[in-house]
């Protein structure tokens, strides 16, 4: 049986709440790959988590992550006795040609998530070259990244394989299923809400994410649906309320709107499903170099059309016209595309739930953890 390690960057524990995108795909994907690999994450240390335990039946050796160069060398330490087959580095490609010093019989894969990680402050073009030609395979999730990084170091275009992520589908129901008809009802009785068509945004308040243009599509929107709701879910940090100099700037443009905007602070990932089965339509106005952009599968799962604008690799996700709409990404443009979108779904029911029902459909058949697992056990078959 092949034996696989997966290091974490020690960010945030593994399970965990409050954990980051990178966190979260690893909790997913890796117990899916059992009973055909035996596996082994490798993450922080977290509160009322023992340092070792498992996952949905696969083990977790957790340690001190305060010091990165700490638990890096932890890492090692164990990876010398277990041996591994395969030892996956999760978005941190600084350690790969470190393992690949370490471990010469075993396989070294980076799994990239983002660009954030193989440029400048974390990596020079120079080091960047020498941490990707290290890896025996980077995997990707997105045709966008896998352009990103073969545009940057053409000599590692064959090594790359494209992984999209997942959405666990027993979490996120569909509106039209009891299960997401009752969270609905609830969530919309809990805020007064009521029928108000409502217009939702779930992430992270940074600048890359796009919210201000969200905000200055509002009169717009207002002027086609003249009681619709925003509501924008999210802070600055995973796991924070901490108000940013940025979240500020947001909370005074959307003063001017006042009932016609709701802000709610950080929602632990449990609860996300939720907010999507209270919503109406779901908008991803990202400007910065997104690679996958999961919350947008999360959104179609739960059978809301989505408003994107073409970033990265979320136009490889929405099908522009059939599962939502996808807008420009240019500064002059993108409110006043985004506002006709939304104020058009927003304002055409049966348009919204055929949109909504073909996007969970897409989920289904394509981007389910399952999917993602068995990718990467075809990968490994090569």
């Amino acid at each position: 049986m092949l034996k696989a390690a997966f290091i974490t960057p020690g960010a945030f524990p593994v399970p965990s709440a409050m954990g980051g995108s990178v966190e979260r795909v690893v909790e997913k994907v890796v117990p899916a790959l059992l009973p055909h690999v035996d596996a082994t994450i490798y993450g922080r240390r977290g509160k009322r988590l023992p340092a070792r335990g498992s996952l949905h039946g696969v083990k977790v050796e957790r340690f001190p992550a305060a010091d990165k160069g700490d638990y890096f060398r932890s890492v090692c330490a164990r990876l010398v006795r277990s041996k591994p087959d395969v030892i996956q580095v999760e978005n941190r490609p600084l350690w790969v040609p470190r393992l690949k010093r370490l471990f010469p019989r075993s396989r070294i894969w980076l799994n990239l998530h983002s660009t954030t990680f193989i440029n400048a402050p974390y990596l020079t073009p120079s080091k960047r070259k020498i941490c990707l030609q290290a890896a025996d395979r980077i995997q990707v999730n997105s045709e966008f990244l896998r352009s990103y990084v073969q545009a940057h170091v053409p000599r590692v275009s064959d090594k790359i394989r494209v992984n999209p992520l997942g959405v666990d589908l027993s979490r996120f129901h569909g509106r039209s299923t009891p299960e997401g008809a009752a969270m609905r009802q609830e969530m919309r009785s809990r805020h007064g809400w009521g029928n108000r068509p409502i217009a939702i945004y779930v992430g992270r308040l940074v600048p890359q994410k796009g919210v201000k243009y969200l905000l200055a599509a509002i009169p717009s929107i207002l002027s086609m649906v003249p009681d619709a709701l925003i509501v924008v879910v999210g802070s600055a940090r995973y796991g924070s309320h901490r108000e940013t100099g940025h979240v500020r700037r947001l909370h005074k443009m959307a003063a001017r709107l006042k009932g016609h905007v709701h802000f709610q602070p950080y929602v632990s990932h449990h609860d996300i499903p939720r907010w999507f089965a209270m919503a109406d339509v779901a908008v991803v106005p990202s400007v910065g170099r997104e690679a996958f952009g999961l919350v947008n599968l999360e959104a179609m799962a739960a059978e809301l059309p989505v408003v994107a604008t073409r970033a990265g690799g979320m136009k490889e996700i929405v099908v522009d016209g059939h599962t939502g709409f996808l807008v420009s990404t240019d500064s002059g443009a993108i409110a006043s595309e985004l506002a006709g979108k939304i104020g058009y779904l927003l304002a055409n029911g049966e348009e919204r739930r055929e949109m909504g029902y073909r996007g969970r459909e897409r989920v289904l058949k394509d981007f389910q953890w399952r999917h993602t697992a068995e990718r990467w056990l075809d990968f490994q078959r090569e």
